[in-house]
C-alpha cells in the first residue's frame, strides 16, 4: 500500500546514541569531498556504503518503535550547537545497510522469524524550508522557479492541500501540526526495537533541546501492530510490498533491469531518491549545493476509521451481488481485497483473483505481474489502491492504443518508511485514535509525491478517457463514485459505486533530509545555495538551472547560454540552429551535441572526474576541480 511499510526489527550504527522515459546507470553523488565514488574500492554497489546521506533513505530504518518530533528552534546559534551536537548520532546508509544485510541472513537461518537478539537505535534529521533558513539565517534558494519542488518546498503542504485532496474533514485548518509552514523547523526521528530504549532516548533528546532554547511542537509515536497484524496496518493489509529497487545499492538481476531475487521489482536510477544521483532520462535536478546528497520527505499523520472502512465494503459487496457483478458466496474481504489490489496477507489480487493465497513468513508476497492482460479492470479494479499509486506495467493512456511500458512510469517511484500509530482495532472496541505515520523520500516533490497524490490517486478520470470514470483510490483518495467492471455476456459490466473516504489527513510536512557534509557545513552557519548541475546531466531545449542573478538555459534554438536576471545573454556556446542538448559528463566536461551526438562545443575540461558544474548567484558558471576554477563564463560586472 502507499500507506508505509513491513516493520522489521533492525539495529546497528548508533546503538550507542505526465510520463518521462529512459534509465540508465546510477552516477555518483558529488559536491562533497567525502561523497562515495563507484569505483574507488572497487565495490559494485557503492551506495551501500555511503556515509554521506543519512540512512532511512535508501536503506531504511524500519524499526518496531518510533518516534518523530517536530521541532520549532529558538535562537539560530543554540540551534547549530544544538545540530552539530546531534552529529555523531545520525545513522548513515552505509550503517543501516549494514546490519539490514546481517538481519537477513539471520532471519532465513530462522525460516522468516525475527532474530531476537539483533537490536539498535536509529537516529535522523530533516528540515523544512523555514528550519533551513533559520539555521543558515539566509534564503536556502536563490530562486524559487514556479511550479517546480523548490516552489513546493516553500510552500508547505498546507498552502498545496487542495491540489493534494486535504478538503473537508482534512482540510489544514484542522490539522495537529503543519497548516503554517514555517510552524515547524525540524523533523528528528527515533527509531528502537524496544520502547524502553526509545522512551529513555527520547527523554535525552527533550532535554538537549529545551537547554537549546527549542519547542516540541508535536510529537509523533508509531509501532508495529501486535501478532498476526505484524506488518500490517489498520485496516487489516499487508503493507509495503512493493518498494521500487534502486541502482547502486540493490543488486541487478540477469537482466539488468530488476532486483536480483525479487522478481517482478524494477531498478530505479538513484536520483529519483537522493539528489546527485543520476535521474531517469539523465533530467537536471536544478537544486542548489546544499541538497546534494539529500532526499525531499513528506511526513502525513493520516487517520483511519477502520470499522466504517469495512462496513463500507460489506454494504457495497451486497450491490454488487444485486447486480450480478459478484459472486454470490463472496465475502467483505473478497471486496476489500480489489479496494486494495492485494490480499489481507499480501497475495496480489492479479495472481490470484479467486481466493487468497497464503504467503509463508519471511517471504516475498508477490511483485512479478503487471496489468498487460487486465486492461478493463475485471481482475484488478482501476480504482485499486496499488493500481492507482503505481500502474505498473498496462497502463493505458489513450483507449485503444498500446500500453505504456512499465520503464515510462520509472520517475513517478517513491520509497515510503511510514509506520501505524494507535491500537489495533478489534470488534469490541470503541472508537480509538489510530492510522499511519506516512513517510516517504524522493528526489521531485512536485513530480513524485504530488503527481502521484493529485494526478492518480485522487484523481477520478484516471486511467483516462474511460466512460464511466473509474473513480478515486478506494483507500485514500477523496469520496467519489467508482466503476466496478467486470465481465458479462454483452462484454462488460458497470457498477457505480458510491464510495466514500475513511481517511482523513490530520497533519502534513514537507521536509529535507540533508547529506551528513550539508548538516555539518549548517551548524557551522553555512549553506551553498549556488545551483550545482551533477554529472551525467543532460540539458534539453527549454532547460534553465535559475540561480537568481543568472540562469544557465539550453534554449530551444538549440544555444547553451548563461542569462542574466533579465533575460539578455551574458555568454553564449554559438550552437543556436544545431544543439540539440547539452552534457555535463562524468569526466568533467561540459558540452553542446547535435542530433547524431557529434560535439559542437566544450568546455575542454574532460579528463577530471570529480568536477562540479556550478552557477552561482554571484553571477557566473564555473567547472571546479578540487576546489579550483578549470572554466567559467563571466559575470555580469565583467
Amino acid at each position: 500500500m502507499l500507506f508505509t511499510r513491513r516493520t522489521v526489527v533492525q539495529a546497528g550504527g548508533c546503538a550507542a546514541a505526465a510520463l518521462a522515459v529512459g534509465n540508465g546507470p546510477a552516477i555518483p553523488a558529488v559536491g562533497a569531498s567525502d561523497a562515495p565514488r563507484p569505483g574507488a574500492t572497487g565495490e559494485a554497489l557503492p551506495l551501500r556504503s555511503d556515509t554521506t546521506t543519512q540512512g532511512d533513505v535508501l536503506a531504511g530504518f524500519r524499526k518496531d518503535h518510533v518516534c518523530l518530533f517536530l521541532i520549532r528552534f529558538g535562537e539560530f546559534t543554540k540551534a547549530r550547537r544544538w545540530l552539530g551536537d546531534l552529529l555523531p548520532e545520525l545513522s548513515t546508509t552505509e550503517q543501516v545497510a549494514r546490519f539490514n544485510e546481517r538481519f537477513r541472513r539471520a532471519r532465513q537461518l530462522r525460516n522468516g522469524a525475527d532474530p531476537t537478539t539483533m537490536a539498535a537505535l536509529w537516529t535522523g534529521i530533516s528540515l523544512t524550508h523555514a528550519g533551513l533558513g533559520h539555521l543558515a539565517q539566509r534564503d536556502p534558494f536563490p530562486a524559487v522557479p514556479p511550479g517546480g519542488t523548490a516552489e513546493a518546498f516553500c510552500d508547505g503542504p498546507g498552502a498545496r492541500a487542495r491540489q493534494l485532496g486535504d478538503t473537508g474533514p482534512s482540510a489544514p485548518d484542522s490539522w495537529l501540526f503543519g497548516a503554517a509552514a514555517d510552524s515547524v523547523h525540524a523533523v528528528l526521528t527515533l527509531a528502537s526495537d524496544r520502547p524502553e530504549q526509545l522512551e529513555e532516548v527520547s527523554a535525552r533528546h527533550r532535554d538537549s533541546l529545551r537547554r537549546a532554547g527549542a519547542e516540541i511542537v508535536f510529537r509523533q509515536d508509531g509501532a508495529t501492530l501486535p501478532g498476526a497484524l505484524h506488518g500490517h496496518e489498520h485496516f487489516g493489509f499487508l503493507d509495503a510490498i512493493s518498494q521500487p529497487g534502486v541502482r547502486g545499492f540493490h543488486s541487478a538481476d540477469a537482466t539488468g533491469t530488476g532486483v536480483q531475487g525479487k522478481p517482478g521489482t524494477r531498478l530505479i536510477p538513484a536520483g529519483e531518491f537522493i539528489v546527485g544521483q543520476e535521474r531517469v532520462g539523465q533530467r537536471p535536478a536544478g537544486l542548489p549545493v546544499w541538497a546534494t546528497g539529500g532526499s525531499f520527505q513528506v511526513v502525513r499523520r493520516l487517520a483511519q476509521d477502520v470499522p466504517g472502512w469495512w462496513e463500507q465494503a460489506r454494504v457495497l459487496l451486497k450491490e454488487l451481488k444485486k447486480s450480478g457483478a459478484a459472486p454470490a458466496d463472496a465475502t467483505p474481504r473478497w471486496l476489500a481485497a480489489r479496494f486494495v489490489g492485494r490480499w489481507p496477507g499480501g497475495a496480489p489480487v492479479a495472481t490470484c483473483p479467486m481466493a487468497e493465497k497464503a504467503v509463508p513468513p519471511g517471504a516475498d508476497a508477490g511483485n512479478d505481474f503487471d496489468f498487460h492482460d487486465d486492461p478493463q479492470g475485471w481482475t484488478t479494479p482501476l480504482f485499486a489502491h496499488i493500481r492507482k499509486a503505481s500502474p505498473r506495467g498496462g497502463l493505458v493512456t489513450t483507449p485503444g492504443r498500446p500500453p505504456l511500458p512499465a520503464s515510462a512510469l520509472d520517475n513517478r517511484r517513491i520509497i515510503r518508511r511510514g509506520i501505524p500509530y494507535g491500537p489495533a482495532h478489534r470488534e469490541d472496541s470503541g472508537p480509538a485514535d489510530r492510522g499511519l505515520v506516512f513517510v516517504s523520500y524522493q528526489a521531485d516533490l512536485v513530480e513524485q509525491f504530488e503527481f502521484i497524490a493529485s494526478k492518480w490517486c485522487n484523481n477520478t478520470d484516471f486511467p483516462p478517457a474511460r466512460h464511466p470514470r473509474p473513480g478515486a483510490d478506494t483507500v485514500i483518495g477523496p469520496p467519489s463514485p467508482v466503476c466496478f467492471e467486470s465481465a458479462a455476456p454483452s462484454g462488460s459490466r458497470a457498477t457505480t459505486l458510491d464510495f466514500q473516504n475513511f481517511v482523513r489527513t490530520e497533519g502534513a510536512l514537507y521536509a529535507f533530509t540533508p547529506s551528513i557534509p550539508t548538516l555539518r557545513a549548517l551548524a557551522e552557519g553555512s549553506l551553498d545555495n549556488a545551483i550545482e548541475v551533477h554529472p551525467g546531466t543532460v540539458l534539453r531545449p527549454g532547460d534553465s538551472l535559475d540561480a537568481g542573478s543568472v540562469r544557465l538555459c539550453f534554449e530551444t534554438s538549440g544555444e547553451l547560454a548563461l542569462q542574466a536576471e533579465d533575460g539578455h545573454a551574458l555568454w553564449s556556446a554559438g550552437t543556436a540552429g544545431a544543439g540539440v542538448d547539452a552534457l555535463f559528463a562524468a569526466n568533467g566536461e561540459l558540452g553542446v551535441r547535435d542530433a547524431t551526438g557529434k560535439p559542437l562545443w566544450s568546455s575542454r575540461t574532460g579528463g577530471a572526474p570529480g568536477a562540479r558544474l556550478l552557477v552561482r548567484p554571484s553571477g557566473d558558471a564555473v567547472i571546479l576541480r578540487n576546489g579550483r576554477p578549470v572554466w567559467s563564463v563571466p559575470t555580469s560586472s565583467s
